[in-house]
């Protein structure tokens, strides 16, 4: 299966695509804190280019669908569902934290190290919250959210140790420190990479609805309603 994967949730660019028959990744990944909308195409272009395939000889379609900025999520999603309708392919989703706990686990040896039992992701979300979710490896056991520190180290079982990465790992790792609890920080600098998403795509089922941003929390920017210039007709 031919699955082309790309990302634009965080601060970087990337795109990716897999090759069923020879399980090679072709891809690109460039870290940007704006600019996804401009350079999300053309990189997506560069990867089949550099694959040897064309569009038509893509199976599969997958993207993160959030959480993260609004801006970048959206851009993602939306350039997902077009190319899937144009080229008549199927479309998967994941979220961006469960890219970043495959990356991870797949850094790691899982099965050796006690504290990789349980994995939390935690990326910035400002306003002192991280967008976070809990992982055994792999496998998600909670649901993305956006907490305060505290709360996302609760979602870990008490007493266990755990791995935390992510933009806001080490705030989550203080906290954690604070109440006595084991924790190792690895990779703050962390990001999603479409290379991991054509990975766990392979495992997906096909998306059963359209495919629309995960926002965990309303926007910043809101429409003014005391400033504006009354009608005249």
């Amino acid at each position: 299966m031919n699955i082309l994967a790309f990302d634009t949730c965080f601060d970087a660019c990337s795109a990716a695509l897999l090759l069923g028959s020879t399980a090679r990744i072709v891809s690109c990944f460039e870290p940007m804190a704006t600019g996804h909308a401009e350079r999300l195409v053309p990189m997506i272009g560069e990867v089949v280019l550099q694959s040897g395939l064309n569009f038509n000889d893509v199976d599969r379609i997958a993207v993160t669908f959030g959480p993260g900025t609004f801006t970048g999520t959206r851009i993602g999603v939306a350039a997902a569902r077009a190319l899937a309708l144009a080229l008549d392919k199927p479309l998967v989703a994941a979220t961006s934290l469960s890219v970043m706990a495959e990356q991870l686990a797949d850094e790691i040896e899982v099965s050796r190290d006690p504290a990789a039992r349980h994995i939390l992701i935690a990326t910035d979300a400002r306003r002192e919250e991280v967008y976070c979710q809990l992982f055994r490896g792999r496998d998600a056991l909670s649901a993305p959210a956006v907490l305060q520190p505290r709360a996302a180290v609760e979602l870990c079982p008490p007493k266990s140790a755990f791995i935390t990465a992510g933009s806001g790992s080490n705030a989550v790792a203080s906290v954690a420190r604070e109440l006595g609890r084991p924790v190792q920080v690895m990779r703050s600098d962390l990001l999603p990479s479409a290379v991991y998403l054509a990975k766990r795509a392979v495992r997906l089922p096909d998306s059963p609805s359209i495919v629309a941003p995960l926002y965990l929390r309303t926007a910043d920017a809101k429409p003014q309603t005391d400033s504006s210039i009354p009608r005249t007709m």
